[in-house]
């Protein structure tokens, strides 16, 4: 059994999900760029998701969110069902598309975390040697200095969204925002870290493939590859699934959040033994997604913080 997972509003998240067995179905064009956009505005304004950055790699993609009213998962199956549904349809694929692993979910708890998973979303095609800067790269994406300003903009995708159904407009457009922990006095400051960081882990990238004597695939070559091909290389392995981050240093903040994180664990086990003995006003920790929305349990008003 998985891990409950507290689902709080206002929480900013790092969002990954990949595609099956490494497949370039997100090869970056236009026509998948338009899709994943489109799919993403579309599905943001619905569930009142606030978008910090992107970047769609060939095989996964990868987010930067806030949560503002505490329906994620809701959010997660509707985007991730039709950017499947209209990427099958636009690259004629017959069968699954992501991967049968969990979508990763990390909460970002500290400005410092959302600092470096922001950089490190946007270094992604720099540290798997596609291109050596990130703004080099075509997929879809966001750039530091859209952050908080920026709009992104896509027309309905003639693959999958039927015109007539009014709910996909003719064009959808989704604004950057600012975490809600940045204030907008201290936008230009947040951006400059975010640029900082960005530059270190391309710096550290560059090194790597220097190092490993391989040279960077280049946008245009990446842009050229067969969408039904898949990466063959072997693939480091996966440490785990993090449920928070905290950023680097910042030890005082993990340790309050691996509390904070047994802490609902723990009352979620206690009240989940409750239920299954019959106790139907058992109260859950605040957060409690699965027994409150589709089982209609009590849930404290209180969140546990860190």
């Amino acid at each position: 059994m998985s891990q409950p997972r507290q689902i709080a509003p206002g929480a900013t998240y790092l969002i990954t999900r990949r595609v099956l067995r490494r497949h370039l179905l997100f090869r970056p064009d236009a026509a998948i760029t338009q899709l994943l956009v489109y799919a993403l505005a579309v599905s943001t304004r619905r569930y009142s998701i606030e978008v910090h950055a992107l970047c769609a790699m060939s095989t996964h993609l990868h987010l930067v969110v806030t949560d503002t009213n505490g329906v994620l998962p809701r959010f997660l199956q509707f985007f991730h069902r039709i950017v499947a549904l209209g990427t099958k349809v636009l690259r004629a694929w017959e069968g699954p598309v992501w991967d049968h692993e969990a979508t990763s979910v990390v909460r970002l708890l500290t400005r410092a975390a959302v600092v470096e998973k922001i950089a490190y979303v946007l270094a992604n095609p720099v540290a798997a040697g596609l291109v050596p800067h990130a703004h080099e790269w075509p997929g879809a994406k966001v750039k530091v200095r859209e952050i908080g300003r920026g709009v992104l903009c896509a027309a309905r995708p003639a693959a999958y969204f039927d015109p007539k159904n009014p709910q996909w407009p003719e064009e959808a457009t989704l604004s950057l925002a600012l975490p809600p922990t940045i204030e907008h006095d201290s936008a230009e400051d947040f951006r400059h870290a975010i640029a900082a960081e960005l530059e270190r882990q391309e710096l550290q990238a560059q090194a790597e493939v220097k190092q490993q004597g391989r040279r960077f695939l280049g946008a245009e070559q990446a842009g050229k590859v067969s969408p039904h091909e898949r990466v063959t290389s072997l693939e480091a392995a996966r440490s785990g699934n993090p449920t928070f981050a905290v950023g680097r240093k910042q030890g005082d903040a993990w340790r309050a959040a691996r509390a904070a994180v047994r802490g609902f664990r723990a009352l979620y086990r206690a009240a989940l033994e409750r239920w299954r003995a019959g106790v139907r006003s058992v109260v859950f920790p605040a957060g409690t997604w699965w027994m409150r929305t589709f089982h209609g349990a009590n849930m404290a008003d209180v969140v546990l913080t860190v």
